[in-house]
Formats: structure tokens, sequence, C-alpha cells
């Protein structure tokens, strides 16, 4: 059965005035929709200006058929799938390097002492190493003279046309060429589904994990993709010391993502990826919101 979303919503515009609604209906192209995308919605669709505070409220999905597509055929709002891990105070990323600590620097307690009565902050302190939860490798975590995060461009980052590529770590750990012949795979993020990332955070994760081969490197390398990502904790195979796809793909200015998860949320195709870390000056490598936009 088709979803829709039945609820009222408050619109209040920064030079005066607002509008309301009540039992307001949308089809929905899943099985759900944040406040936020559906503020977004009638924004755009209702073409306004000047907004300030959106208002979402008594939202309600419903099992209902669709009444029908929105004015000129156009699609509905982009659906968001969240393609990154949290991160938490101890979580371990990888073993051998230190889990993060998050505190407060001034608790909101604190901070009363410095605000007026009512008012108060919180500012956390956040200490660990670059290589925690889901992060993103440019050239520079493999080369001296490779680019760093403040240097790789913003189109390589964001909105990237995706594919996802199915390799069942039950079926093989070694994912070799064979996995990516005969895909349209050139100048997109190519994101590697293994279904390793149900291992999480759990002993297991961190051993004989599914990799790619320095074959399937070479090949992503000479159809010209974009990024590589995998939901396992490494692209390379981690029992030995060298590491050919690190090598081959930042050598060639191709960003790698790892410690993906929900790419089985994911079609094959008909969406875009995006995973933009902080601009830092000298780091290589840094924790990222993995993000894939669905077509509406």
């Amino acid at each position: 059965m088709d979803r829709r979303v039945k609820f009222d919503f408050e619109i209040s515009f920064t030079n005066g005035g607002g509008i309301q609604g009540q039992d307001f209906r949308l089809d929905i192209p899943g099985d759900d929709i944040s406040d936020e995308e559906l503020a977004d919605y009638l924004v755009r669709d209702m073409r306004l200006l000047m907004v300030g505070q959106v208002r979402i409220l008594n939202k309600e999905i419903i099992a209902e058929p669709h009444k029908r597509r929105p004015p000129g055929g156009q699609a509905q709002p982009p659906r968001f799938v969240d393609l990154s891990h949290t991160i938490e105070n101890g979580l371990v990323t990888y073993k051998g390097l230190p889990a993060p600590l998050i505190c407060d620097y001034l608790s909101r307690e604190q901070s009363r002492e410095h605000y007026a009565p009512g008012t108060e902050f919180h500012i956390a302190r956040i200490d660990m190493v670059s290589n925690t939860g889901t992060y993103l490798d440019c050239p520079f975590h493999r080369y001296e003279d490779g680019l760093d995060l403040s240097e790789v461009d913003a189109a390589s980052l964001a909105e990237l046309d995706g594919i996802v590529v199915r390799a069942n770590h039950r079926q093989t750990l070694a994912i070799d060429v064979e996995f990516f012949t005969n895909r349209e795979i050139g100048n997109r993020a190519v994101l590697v589904h293994t279904g390793w990332d149900q291992y999480w955070n759990s002993p297991r994760y961190y051993e004989n994990h599914p990799f790619l081969t320095a074959r399937a490197a070479g090949y992503l390398r000479e159809c010209g993709v974009r990024l590589v990502g995998i939901d396992a904790m490494n692209i390379d195979d981690t029992r030995g010391n060298s590491r050919p796809v690190h090598s081959t793909l930042l050598g060639a200015n191709i960003l790698i993502v790892e410690h993906l998860c929900n790419l089985d949320r994911l079609p094959d195709e008909g969406f875009t990826f995006s995973a933009i870390p902080p601009k830092f000056k000298g780091v290589g490598t840094f924790p990222v919101r993995a993000l894939a936009k669905l077509a509406g």
C-alpha cells in the first residue's frame, strides 16, 4: 500500500504575517518523511519567500493510495539515506587506534554563571584521531604531495552520481574485477555493499573483513571512477602490510570512504552520494556524514 502523510502546519514570515494549514495530505515515496523534508516541500511547492519558522504539527503516516503526482509531473521531495555510523565516546573504529574522548568543555550548568537567567549553552570537547567513524581518505593520507582535505575540490565530495555494487561477504571476501565489469561506473561514486556493517562495533568487525583486490582497484582507476566506498573496516586486505587499493586509488586522486552502512537501503542506481569533511589543511582523512539522495 502507498503511504501518505497527514499533518497541520504553521508558517511565519520574516517580514510579518503567516499562513496555516490543517489536515494537509501529501503522497510520500517511502514509509516516513521528516519534518524538515515536509517543511522544505511546502516552501518549494508554494514558492514562498521570506520564510521564517515552519512548524509541522500532528504528523501522521497513513496507508492510502497516492492521489496524484505533484504539479507539472515533478517528483516528490528527495529522500535522504544516512550511510554513516554514529560517533560516540569510547567508540573503537580501528583496533590499535585510540577511541574518541567526547566530553564537556563548558557544561550547561557552568555556562549559567556567564549568561542571563534562562540562557545556557553547551560546548563539547572532542579528542580523536582522524580515522574515526565513517571517514573519507584523500590523496594526502597516502602520499606526502597528494591533495589534503583543504585542497580537494568540493565537486568531488558532493552530489556524485552513485552506483551500488553488491558483493555479499558470505560468498567472498576478496572483491575482484568481475564485480565491476559490465557496469556503467565511469565518473561515478562506486559504493560496495558487502553487508559487513552488521558487525559494527563488535569483535568480529575487525577481523577477516571484505576488501577489494589490487586488480579491482586498477580496473576502477582505468574506468575513471570518482570515489569508491565500502561498508567494511578497510578497502584493503589488512592481513598484510601492503595497501595496494589505497595506493592505486589515491594515487589517481580517487577518494575513498570506509565504514559505510545502510547500503542495503539504496537502489543499485538512481541516487547521488555526498561525503563532506571539514576543510582541514595538512590532514588526509576525517569523519564524514555520508548521505545518499534518492530521486523522488
